[in-house]
């Protein structure tokens, strides 16, 4: 018998054996970042239902204010998560030295959107005036931003702080004054939108103050939990402070203004969406806010993966362990398929059950169901394209992916949506579905091209790649 296929099995043994562990990995730094996400929607939910127990106006202020902070909150937001990658690499490569200067390049950065974001939040009158809102929308929806300002340096001080604590592998420390902060959200919105124990009742406008102290409450434990746990006793604010440094200013915007558009460009994409459907209805444009919401949920759990693999795949780069990053890249592909497989049966067979949970409404019911069925369609896709973008976020190459994203959603994606919702010029106009079907041919587009991106990059060699040299 030849023995040398011999060692084969054990081989196959081990390199199950290593993806089974690169697996664990992940799930053990991903789950502290799922909860951590759904405690940041939770608090957009607490603010829409206890604003819409306020009045029908004080839920419109709310939801037109957040619809316009959150798409240069979210980009401001992506930048900053280049930091994650940035710290986690240094880790990898025992460059400890490295990691507090450029969290404080991270914290200046903060420092300066949180300048500009405040600025646009108040004086955003005439952009309340162009929409020619009534009077007082108009009135709860500048009260409800002013508020929010103020707890804006906050939350962006916490993201930066996120990029040393997640890139040290402790994603639990964020995970847990996330809750803190959500936790907060709601006995304050209750206090300030109603007007208990003595304070006047402010409606939506409540809804800004109370984000905006959970915030500040939030970031203050967080700064004097990073200055007292045993944790971090080599990392200090105060102690390692450093002055502003341009070259590593610029490093990390180079990697996170890529990400903050290419989040940008997937936020936007739905929101127009959503203005596309709004003369065809009501009734559509609540089946499709049903199928979005279901969607968005169940989508924290690949993106919380991902974020995971960004920050293993930097670590091992950073380790120059290229072949171990390689498996967890292409590994990770196989787990999220399996669970994008059992998404798409879920929105198969349940689609009309999940509807009924939402509404009792029959006709939005339907829409909701059918564009549940569309959901199932683009689930591998969806969640290879985050994990394929996550993975090359690891291995710093943020410019192309933008690019791709560029080009499947505002160039496929909407085009094509468009085209079949409301013309006859492919098939007779599909309504909502149309859009559905667009985000399907965006999707796979993305996931295509990301995933040939993805195995071309990973099989560089190091020196091919952006890392910086060891200290």
């Amino acid at each position: 018998m030849d023995q040398s296929h011999q060692p084969k099995p054990i081989r196959q043994a081990s390199l199950v054996s290593r993806t089974l562990s690169e697996w664990k990995t992940l799930a053990l730094l991903g789950g502290p970042i799922l909860v951590a996400q759904l405690a940041q929607m939770a608090n957009g939910v607490i603010d829409t239902i206890m604003a819409g127990h306020a009045s029908a106006e004080d839920l419109s202020g709310v939801a037109i204010g957040t619809s316009l902070w959150v798409p240069l909150f979210l980009f401001f937001m992506g930048a900053l998560s280049a930091l994650q990658p940035i710290i986690s690499g240094y880790r990898g490569s025992n460059s400890l030295n490295r990691i507090m200067p450029i969290t404080w390049q991270g914290l200046y950065i903060a420092a300066g959107a949180a300048v500009l974001i405040v600025l646009f939040l108040v004086n955003v009158r005439p952009i309340l005036d162009a929409l020619q809102l009534e009077t007082n929308t108009a009135r709860i929806t500048q009260g409800y931003l002013s508020a929010f300002a103020w707890g804006i340096p906050a939350i962006l001080v916490f993201a930066a702080l996120r990029g040393l604590t997640d890139g040290l592998g402790h994603t639990k420390a964020f995970m847990a004054f996330s809750l803190l902060g959500t936790g907060m959200n709601l006995p304050l919105n209750y206090i300030l939108i109603y007007g208990k124990l003595g304070m006047p009742e402010l409606g939506g406008i409540g809804c800004g103050w109370a984000t905006a102290i959970s915030n500040w409450v939030a970031v203050t434990g967080f700064i004097i939990y990073l200055n007292r746990s045993r944790h971090y006793s080599r990392f200090h604010l105060i102690d390692d402070w450093v002055k502003p440094h341009w070259a590593d200013i610029k490093y990390v915007l180079k990697l996170g203004v890529p990400i903050g558009f290419t989040i940008f460009i997937e936020a936007s994409v739905f929101s127009v969406i959503a203005l596309f459907l709004a003369p065809l209805g009501p009734v559509v444009v609540a089946g499709h806010q049903i199928a979005l919401n279901v969607v968005s949920l169940v989508f924290m759990v690949p993106l919380s993966l991902g974020m995971a693999l960004t920050l293993r795949i930097s670590f091992l780069i950073g380790a120059k362990a290229t072949d171990a990053a390689r498996l967890n890249a292409r590994s990770s592909l196989v787990l999220v398929m399996a669970i994008a497989a059992v998404y798409a049966t879920l929105f198969f067979l349940g689609s009309d059950l999940i509807a009924r949970l939402y509404t009792s409404d029959p006709e939005v019911q339907a829409v909701a169901g059918l564009l549940l069925a569309y959901a199932a369609i683009f689930q591998i896709a969806d969640v290879m394209q985050v994990t394929c973008i996550s993975a090359l976020r690891g291995y710093r190459d943020t410019r192309i992916p933008m690019y791709i994203m560029m080009l499947s959603f505002w160039a496929i994606c909407l085009p094509l949506g468009y085209v079949l919702t409301f013309t006859d010029w492919i098939v007779p106009a599909m309504g909502a579905a149309g859009f559905w079907i667009g985000l399907i041919a965006g999707l796979t587009s993305a996931a295509t091209l990301l995933v040939i991106r993805l195995f071309w990059f990973s099989r560089q060699p190091l020196a091919n790649l952006d890392v910086p040299a060891t200290a």
